[in-house]
């Protein structure tokens, strides 16, 4: 992977970057794995923005990804290494020996030709799905499971990674890519290798109207409005707030800890997140 920069011929390209998109094979996506996406723009069933800077964007098609790795004991061939609009990481589509065609999360290692399977006695290699309890202590792991059969929920975005620490008990214990150590069950999915497009992290957007083409609307700074608009308005000249920051509703928006005290998981985190 790698990343492209530009000539700036014009304001825009003078610090845009791209992904060079080395490592995509076909540019038309499976017909038999994609939705059609309807857009809400932020808003609810009465039409009332609840999600804000949300709207407009380049019109997308979702692709079906298989998150649960349920073709289990039967091999699958790397057919394609494909862009998706709707994610950061590539995704690998796979024909099964059984004719079944599914995506998977691209490792970023897994080229065309590659063969991967899922199941308990699988080898120990990229893009193959394995138990917790299988997979050697200290490897680097992605798309795991929390609940046995869910699918994958953690370690989904490009560049990112779990650590295997080790196995106590029913559980395993995850060093997660925030630092955070965490508790899973031993009979939970994860998949070998790192997430795809590892430079993902490095791109610079460039301009306000790419981030227009993502659907990003723009996010008017508080201090910016009047004091009937937000808490941290007004004033005569630039000011700073004049109070903590806050969101327009009055919720403090720099160091309140949000997270519910008697969170049923909370007994499952072994240390929480670096700062």
């Amino acid at each position: 992977m790698g990343i492209k920069s530009f000539k700036p011929i014009t304001p825009g390209q003078r610090y845009k970057t791209v992904s060079d998109f080395a490592q995509i094979t076909t540019d038309s996506p499976e017909k038999s794995l994609i939705l059609s996406i309807k857009k809400s723009g932020g808003r609810n069933n009465l039409g009332r923005v609840t999600s804000w800077h949300r709207g407009g964007g380049h019109k997308r098609r979702y692709r079906k990804i298989d998150f649960k790795r349920s073709k289990l004991d039967i091999p699958g061939n790397v057919v394609s290494i494909e862009y998706d609009p709707n994610r950061t990481a590539r995704i690998a589509l796979i024909t099964y020996a059984d004719g079944e065609k599914r995506y998977i999360l691209a490792p970023d290692k897994l080229k065309v030709g590659d063969i991967v399977k899922a199941g308990e006695a699988v080898e120990i290699k990229e893009g193959n799905a394995l138990p917790l309890e299988k997979i050697p202590v200290g490897l680097m792991i992605h798309a795991i499971e929390l609940k046995p059969l869910k699918g994958a929920q953690l370690s989904r975005s490009a560049g990112t990674s779990a650590q295997l620490l080790a196995k106590e008990g029913k559980f395993a214990l995850i060093k997660l890519p925030s630092g955070e150590v965490r508790k899973v069950p031993l009979n939970c999915y994860a998949t070998i290798g790192v997430v795809s497009n590892i430079d993902h992290m490095n791109i610079s957007i460039g301009k306000a109207g790419r981030s227009r083409w993502m659907g990003k609307r723009p996010n008017v700074r508080g201090v910016a409005m009047n004091p009937v608009d937000h808490p941290m308005g007004g004033g005569e000249g630039k000011t700073s707030g004049g109070r903590h920051p806050c969101s327009p509703w009055g919720q403090l928006s720099k160091g309140l800890k949000t997270r519910k005290k008697n969170k049923p998981s909370n007994s499952l985190i072994v240390k929480r997140r670096t700062k």
